[in-house]
């Protein structure tokens, strides 16, 4: 009897499972639990269950690296993976070297996945979206230099408004390559300020083909533009993120080219026509100006100017007539109130209160009321009608006042 360790056992069962062609790559379906990403490592750790079962799988980060969708809990995939055995622990585990959505592509789940979380930041949202420029001067334009999409865009540009200057920017549209290049273009021009609206698409293809603009980095430029963008990308039914980010999409790089710019025989003939407005009104001004003119001309004033003299020294006369008769008149009020005024003056004068044979007290100048006022030896004037008489006082003689 040969005795062996744990170890060992592990050893040899993980052989045994490692030597077996059918282990060796199996395709598993079932769904995600437990899911836990190493943000240090990169590895992606993992359980794969069915209604009856359930097995343990990793994934290293070299595999991870070339996910174009992010794993959750929940969602049911289909795995290539080796089956091997965990030393350690001694359970069975799969190794997965790919990993596909079941049911889903991968392309698409990643597509939701960063519109989602996108959409909940508010990159999408229409405050944010800044209005087209009406007549730019200049329009760059942000696609492959040699397809048809480019030759499209400037066609419609040259007949619908030559007076915007086009400022192409050549970037490659696809691969791995385009996205770096989509945000780099879109950089520049923010950052030499060399348009007033910024086209950036291309033509169709399949969802491999526009995947640059479903890219989270060309995502971010977009919406960190200043200069407004209107995104082009494949045909009508396409849709990328790019799409949904930009101030205006587009269906197709020819719809983005006439959204830039106004039509420019639409603007000819608009100008056009308030040129003739214009010409009209003022035609009507000067007609009605003349004929305002034509009768200041048959006014008396100007044909003869004299007459306006005349007219004017009638008037000057009339007024100073009216105003020395007014002048009159007021006098006239004026002696008459003086007079009233004066005779109720003289009725309340003390001198016709001494006419009749009263004698007024002086001291000073002052009127005395009171014995109280002066005191024996001083001098004091009584104003008669006639005249005055300065007295001395020789004596006081003050009178009792009866008691209450």
């Amino acid at each position: 009897m040969t005795v062996i360790t744990v170890s060992q056992l592990n050893t040899y069962v993980r052989s045994v499972l490692e030597s077996d062609p059918h282990l060796s790559t199996v395709y598993v379906s079932g769904e995600i639990s437990n899911f836990t990403n190493h943000y240090r490592s990169g590895h992606l750790y993992m359980s794969l269950k069915d209604e009856g079962a359930v097995v343990r799988a990793v994934m290293f980060r070299g595999s991870a690296s070339k996910l174009r969708f992010e794993p959750q809990n929940g969602m049911k995939v289909i795995v290539r993976a080796k089956v091997s055995l965990y030393d350690r622990d001694g359970a069975y585990q799969i190794y997965i070297d790919d990993m596909q959505p079941d049911g889903v592509g991968a392309l698409q789940v990643a597509f939701e996945q960063l519109k989602a979380r996108l959409a909940a930041e508010g990159l999408f949202d229409e405050g944010r979206k800044r209005p087209l420029p009406p007549y730019p001067a200049r329009v760059g334009v942000i696609t492959s230099s040699t397809g048809a999409a480019v030759r499209d865009i400037i066609n419609v540009l040259g007949r619908r408004y030559p007076l915007a200057q086009i400022v192409l920017v050549p970037v490659l549209v696809q691969g791995d390559g385009a996205p770096p290049q989509l945000v780099d273009a879109l950089e520049r021009l923010n950052r030499l300020h060399a348009a007033d609206v910024i086209i950036i698409g291309r033509g169709g293809g399949s969802i491999e083909d526009l995947w640059a603009f479903n890219d989270e980095r060309v995502a971010r430029a977009v919406a960190a533009s200043e200069i407004p963008v209107i995104s082009a990308v494949g045909h009508e039914t396409d849709f990328t993120i790019c799409d949904f980010v930009a101030d205006l999409r587009a269906p197709t790089p020819s719809a983005a080219a006439e959204l830039a710019v106004p039509d420019g025989q639409q603007l000819l003939a608009f100008l056009k026509q308030r040129r003739w407005t214009l010409q009209r009104n003022m035609q009507h001004t000067v007609e009605r100006e003349n004929k305002r003119l034509a009768a200041l001309k048959e006014k008396r004033c100007l044909s003869t100017p004299l007459f306006l003299v005349e007219e004017q020294g009638v008037r000057l006369d009339y007024l100073t007539r009216a105003l020395s008769a007014a002048g009159t008149i007021a006098l006239q009020n004026a002696d008459k109130r003086l007079s009233a005024y004066s005779a109720k003056l003289d009725a309340l004068s003390p001198l016709k209160v001494l006419s009749r044979g009263y004698a007024m007290a002086l001291r000073e100048e002052q009127p005395l009321t009171t014995v109280e006022q002066v005191a024996v030896g001083e001098t004091v004037t009584i104003r008669l009608s006639d005249g005055q008489l300065d007295c001395t006082v020789t004596d006081v003689k003050a009178e009792k006042k009866e008691e209450a």
